[in-house]
């Protein structure tokens, strides 16, 4: 049976818990706490485990975990919040493969904003890829239950980068101090020179911490499979590994994810890289979400327009909507659709090369505000050709191979 993205992205089965926007916006109506148990009633379970809908079903959460699923009219436990969830299909927590959730140096407010936003948006599990000390503490209160937040995976701090990576021997004791804070990975931001990578990914295996992110210009696609990142974040480096022989530019020459290298492509490279992409185990978060809202076709305006920028920070609209209209200006129109154009054609050839893709969209940036970006983001999973049930695999059983974690989550059933 074939399943509606539309349907997914506006009728999730929610709980209704108050979060108040930004001031100076209208405040949602109050609602209710989560009880100890909950029975979702008259759902259609998409349970993830393969492609079905099970229609008219009753669900039932206690104490952390799936208690029972079955068709409608089953028992619920006394004393149950029961939600009805006719009409709406109830599917299993998403996830955010590439969050940024603020450090110890934001107002604690915003870090709870943060949090609850994707909470409520039905994220629950969320990739932090900008590392802080606080990140450890939160994730500890997460998992014991004393601070309400999706499951916390916790990149390190500072990133590696030009600046602070910028030699071997910076690079592995950089390593080396992550590992021992009790980070759960690496975080790869550009500019790291080639023989710095080299060392730190090599300590990164003997010390067995993965690391992820982008791909510095001194490193490259192929060697990025090599060190066998765990994933490559915003499909970085694809588009400057698949110039055509004898172009005019070279790869060092990349300006913001390969925007001036568009027409200087050679399509035939692509299919083959997503097969070494698979080979190598590597998997890919594309965040095109991030790409789309800066080299999309809607303007400053509307994108300022959409509803859940009333959650967000004000301060940072304006700058969005800035950085869109100088974008605008300065990136002709054709450049851009070409670029989001070959990002499309490069996510579905990993999808039919059976690169595992994990669901991220870089919130909160660029016009991703936690949370709410994810549904929008499936829907570009789609826009490049990925089936409904292909792209909603990105966010749940994916994540869930990709950790470990199948015996436990990214599925509906029993236990779960």
């Amino acid at each position: 049976m074939p399943i509606r993205l539309l349907s997914l992205a506006t009728a999730f089965v929610t709980l209704p818990v108050t979060l108040s926007p930004v001031p100076g916006h209208p405040s949602p109506a109050t609602g209710q706490t989560q009880a100890a148990a909950v029975a979702i009633t008259n759902v259609s379970v998409i349970p993830m485990d393969r492609e079905r809908v099970l229609a008219n079903q009753t669900v039932v959460v206690q104490g952390g975990r799936i208690t029972s699923v079955g068709p409608a009219g089953g028992p619920v436990p006394a004393g149950a919040t029961v939600v009805d969830g006719r009409g709406k299909f109830l599917i299993p927590g998403l996830a955010e493969m590439h969050a940024h959730v603020p450090g110890g140096q934001a107002p604690p407010e915003l870090v709870e904003r943060v949090l609850s936003l994707f909470v409520l948006n039905g994220v629950t599990t969320i990739r932090s890829m900008l590392g802080d000390p606080l990140h450890l503490r939160l994730r500890a209160q997460i998992a014991s239950g004393e601070r309400l937040g999706p499951r916390f995976v916790a990149s390190g701090g500072p990133s590696f980068s030009g600046n602070s990576a910028s030699s071997p021997g910076v690079a592995m004791q950089l390593v080396r101090d992550q590992k021992a804070a009790g980070y759960d990975l690496l975080k790869i931001h550009p500019g790291v020179p080639r023989a710095a990578f080299d060392s730190m990914a090599a300590t990164a295996r003997q010390l067995g911490i993965p690391f992820a992110g982008h791909v510095p210009l001194d490193v490259g696609y192929h060697r990025a499979l090599e060190a066998r990142y765990s994933t490559i974040d915003h499909i970085d480096g694809f588009l400057e590994a698949i110039l055509r022989d004898g172009a005019p530019v070279t790869s060092a020459q990349s300006q913001f994810f390969g925007i001036n290298l568009v027409e200087h492509v050679d399509e035939a490279k692509i299919v083959p890289l997503a097969r070494a992409t698979r080979a190598a185990g590597v998997a890919i978060v594309p965040t095109e979400g991030f790409l789309v809202g800066r080299y999309g076709t809607l303007p400053a305006d509307s994108l300022v327009a959409r509803p859940e920028m009333r959650y967000w920070l004000p301060n940072q609209v304006n700058q969005w909507a800035n950085d869109k209209r100088n974008t605008d200006a300065q990136v002709p129109a054709a450049t851009r659709a070409r670029f989001l154009e070959l990002r499309r054609k490069v996510l579905k050839a990993l999808q039919d090369e059976g690169v595992l893709l994990l669901l991220g969209s870089d919130a909160p940036q660029l016009w991703d505000v936690p949370g709410f970006s994810i549904p929008r983001e499936l829907g570009y999973y789609v826009d490049a050709g990925l089936t409904p049930y292909q792209a909603l695999a990105t966010g749940t059983i994916n994540v869930a191979r990709f950790f470990g974690w199948e015996a436990e989550s990214g599925t509906i059933a029993q236990g779960k």
